[in-house]
């Protein structure tokens, strides 16, 4: 997957720039405050729909704009050339793919896979479990066609059964909105604790690299309720009443987390945050790779302020790895990352001053 044309306008700082990337390593340079970041949120947008510094309506759109937009063209590896568009103003978005308007923002972010690393990456270990239950559902959106149409009933379902909740009501329509819950939870953890399994085979060896100390990785999946004394269905049945009293519905795969541990911290003890970093990163690339074998090309990669996450080791042992890859890679920085002087293959650089980017694909680029 090869993005060829990146379009933002109104992003933070960003007015108007545009930016044609190489296949490869792309390098994100410029001081800080500059809007380099802006440009992988403005990527990470239109594949998740909302930054990885969070919602759109948190300080996205520029100071006295409308709307943040973004447009993107990519080729994927079968040669099919792709184009995507969204204006979000906080509130409401438009979308639309490959020339036809989009209903559903999932269906928008379906098309075009990135996997970012970036400050906050930690969170992904060391935070509350969203991150990860979004995580887990990444993976299966982009490589099982009816995983989102699973998720969406799942969702549906649950936003039904707590409006009852809420209001008081009992008997048959608790009843079957139980079933509905039940019907498409059971699938989505199957769909889940499979994604993980076949995960950790991937984590054994990025960990193993990444932070070698720690000794041999494991993935614990925890659906969201104790699975194996009872079904879903049972679970909810038995958890009604307390449900009732709190007004929500307090177990299910919307509880559902995961934890990574280590040969050498068998009783849980807490990593530290250069662990947790490494830690995050290793599931990321692993994600990556798991993505790359299933869908034979590899989602883009963006890479935030590299040199200061990364000592000049483990960049050096990501960076190899991705060069290895063939992905395309965006990074940012203040300066060229210390590892790009050890690798054969040389970054296209970019240069990015007061939300103008210029460069050697871009000349023309800026506000």
């Amino acid at each position: 997957m090869r993005v060829v044309r990146l379009s933002v306008s109104h992003l933070r700082k960003l007015e108007q720039v545009e930016l044609r990337p190489a296949a490869g390593l792309n390098l994100l340079v410029g001081d800080n405050g500059a809007g380099k970041t802006s440009l992988l949120e403005a990527l990470h947008l239109m594949a998740y729909g909302r930054s990885f510094r969070g919602r759109v309506r948190d300080g996205l759109v520029r100071t006295g704009a409308e709307a943040v937009e973004v447009f993107v063209e990519w080729n994927e590896a079968a040669g099919r050339a792709r184009r995507a568009g969204l204006r979000h103003t906080g509130q409401s978005w438009v979308g639309r793919l490959d020339g036809d308007n989009v209903q559903h923002l999932g269906d928008l972010c379906a098309a075009l896979a990135v996997v970012s690393f970036e400050p906050g990456s930690h969170a992904l270990v060391t935070g509350g479990g969203e991150p990860r239950r979004r995580f887990m559902d990444w993976g299966l959106f982009h490589v099982e066609q009816d995983f989102l149409n699973l998720w969406r009933r799942y969702s549906r379902a649950l936003k039904q059964r707590n409006a009852l909740l809420k209001s008081g009501v009992a008997g048959a329509q608790l009843n079957a909105w139980d079933n509905e819950l039940a019907e498409a939870g059971e699938p989505l953890t199957e769909r889940r604790a499979h994604y993980m399994e076949r995960l950790q085979d991937r984590l054994v060896i990025t960990a193993r690299e990444l932070v070698p100390s720690l000794g041999a990785a494991s993935i614990e999946f925890l659906p969201g309720w104790k699975r194996h004394e009872l079904s879903l269905a049972d679970a909810l049945l038995l958890a009604r009443e307390r449900d009732r009293q709190m007004g929500y519905t307090s177990l299910g795969p919307h509880r559902a987390d995961w934890k990574v541990e280590y040969a050498s911290t068998p009783n849980g003890e807490a990593l530290s945050r250069g662990q947790a970093k490494l830690t995050a990163l290793a599931c990321l690339l692993s994600q990556a790779e798991d993505y790359a074998l299933l869908r034979a090309e590899w989602p883009v990669i963006a890479l935030d302020d590299l040199a200061s996450e990364l000592d000049r080791q483990h960049q050096r042992r990501v960076l190899d790895r991705l060069v290895a890859s063939g992905a395309q890679v965006f990074i940012t920085g203040t300066e060229a990352p210390a590892a790009l002087e050890d690798l054969a293959a040389s970054p296209i650089v970019f240069h990015v001053e007061q939300g103008r980017v210029s460069g050697p694909q871009s000349p023309a680029s800026g506000g």
